[in-house]
């Protein structure tokens, strides 16, 4: 791998350390941290949480540090800290005023700033690169602030398609072309910010596979379900997932059991896939655990419904069904089309359970092992390594 020598990097945005689902973030900085220094910025506390969520863990963890004198820092190895910035910032999604609201914003950038620039001189960070994970708001003029560095804006996902961001689109296009470059993690998102901005790359998606040979005996919660079993484990959003082909495929295979394991939205909880006797919601499990119950699934699939938000984006649950070597059945995306060789695509409802039916006819050991070796391909590796080649083409001689 070619490496960036005498960097320090400062890795922002909207997935903090702490949090307990997968984060393409947490694995880029572990990665990253090999070679380099890396400060890692949590998500800030804006005032909306401070008073309505003072109670959740998270938020605790966030005003405990407000009091505290010095900056709180968690080393996670020899190159890696953890921040937890000592700030408040105003809430002010809500402002209409275009005028208005960018005032406030760059006040509260400001704030952030002030506090992540006392840690830079803590830790003797010099020639940054700015690694922003997806948020277009709480650090839309950081680059105005940290001058001369390099600044990366990592695309993983179209996040102006949702309500909260919805409002903010102008901010992402409009940092699209301040920033220096943009790397993306699937080939639709770097298409798409290349609109605004020529040096945009597509640096892949990586996986983690560290524990993909332990063993995986069935969970209890399985024990009882007998028969063929076809599983989907992730979050159930029904801005992400269909909810109507879920119904579907459900009720036209009735002799297969639907398993849906993950936390559900409120949409979710209302829908009618409670009242189907073949569909099984198994809830929220511990990431480790997650492993035990795709090995124990005989078709791995991933109804995802098509729209503005999911079109561009890269499924990483595809990588780690894979990975264990399952068939799987998934909507037919652009994204997706990376994984045609592999996996079962469908473009209509009839099609997914007919596909279904089909990719437990056709399993078999090559096909086995030939899904594992493809996503074994997928590493944070590879990915960083694509990530040091858009800064050193641009930037940087080694």
């Amino acid at each position: 791998m070619d490496l960036i020598k005498n960097r320090d990097f400062v890795i922002i945005g909207l997935q903090s350390w702490d949090l307990e689902i997968g984060s393409n973030c947490k694995n880029l900085a572990l990665e990253i941290s090999k070679h380099n220094r890396v400060l890692y910025v949590n998500r800030p506390l804006d005032r909306k949480s401070y008073f309505l969520h003072r109670n959740k863990d998270f938020v605790k963890r966030r005003i405990e540090v407000l009091n505290k004198k010095e900056p709180q820092l968690e080393k996670i190895n020899k190159n890696l800290w953890i921040y937890d910035p000592r700030v408040i910032l105003e809430s002010i999604n809500w402002i209409k005023n275009k005028y208005l609201h960018r005032l406030l914003l760059k006040h509260n950038n400001k704030k952030l700033f002030k506090r992540i620039d006392e840690l830079l001189q803590y830790l003797n960070f010099e020639n940054i690169i700015i690694l922003n994970d997806n948020d277009f708001i709480n650090y839309y003029f950081l680059k105005d602030y940290l001058k001369n560095n390099i600044y990366i804006y990592y695309l993983r996902d179209n996040l102006t398609f949702q309500d909260y961001f919805k409002k903010r689109a102008y901010l992402e296009t409009s940092l699209f072309q301040k920033v220096d470059l943009i790397n993306a993690n699937s080939q639709y998102l770097a298409e798409y910010s290349a609109k605004y901005n020529q040096k945009s790359y597509y640096i892949g998606q990586g996986c983690d596979f560290e524990d993909i040979n332990e063993p995986t005996p069935l969970p209890n919660d399985l024990m009882n379900i007998k028969n063929i079993k076809i599983g989907y484990v992730g979050t159930l959003s029904h801005e992400r997932l269909d909810i109507k082909l879920i119904e579907y495929i459900a009720k036209y295979l009735p002799q297969y059991n639907f398993i849906l394991v993950g936390p559900e939205d409120e949409v979710f909880k209302d829908s009618r896939l409670h009242d189907i006797d073949n569909i099984y919601f198994l809830g929220a499990k511990e990431p480790k655990e997650v492993k035990k119950y795709i090995n124990n699934f005989d078709v791995c699939i991933n109804p995802q419904i098509i729209n503005d938000l999911t079109i561009g984006n890269y499924p990483r649950k595809i990588d780690e069904y894979l990975a264990w070597g399952k068939a799987v059945v998934a909507t037919h995306t652009i994204t997706m089309q990376a994984f045609k060789d592999y996996v079962y695509l469908a473009n209509d409802y009839k099609e997914f359970a007919f596909l279904i039916e089909k990719a437990l006819i056709e399993n078999n050991e090559e096909k086995h092992k030939n899904r594992r070796n493809f996503a074994l391909t997928h590493t944070w590796s590879n990915s960083v390594k694509e990530m040091y080649k858009s800064v050193i083409d641009n930037y940087y001689t080694i």
